[in-house]
């Protein structure tokens, strides 16, 4: 079995394939202004980009970890999710409050998905 790593970095890899299973660093959002819809929606659409590169999508998701800044923001969070989430492929999905990196940041999502 070969291990393939995309947009490695000094720190962390961005993607790492092995077994024919896609494993997401933390997407977070580059721009911090926006509120949770925006952040969120931004973020989605990082995994989407990283998982079609990874030759996959959002329908082979196997596993998301969702993590807010502040638990209240899930409203606003679930809004943009449910706009983005493949219908009938909903993943298995965890969503906790925790101290992210940057106080500007409002939410990080971890997804763990299938290659087709």
């Amino acid at each position: 079995m070969s291990l393939q790593r995309f947009h490695v970095g000094q720190r962390l890899s961005e993607t790492a394939i092995f077994n024919k299973v896609i494993y997401l660093a933390g997407q977070i959002p580059e721009d911090a202004t926006q509120d949770i819809v925006g952040q969120t929606t931004e973020v989605l659409g990082h995994v989407d980009r990283l998982l079609a590169e990874a030759g996959s999508d959002k329908s082979r998701i196997l596993m998301c970890q969702i993590f807010l800044s502040d638990i209240k923001l899930i409203g606003g969070m679930n809004q943009a999710w449910d706009a983005w989430v493949a219908a009938g492929n909903a993943p298995p999905r965890a969503t906790v409050q925790a101290a992210l990196a940057d106080p500007a940041w409002l939410i990080e999502v971890v997804v763990t998905a299938a290659q087709s």
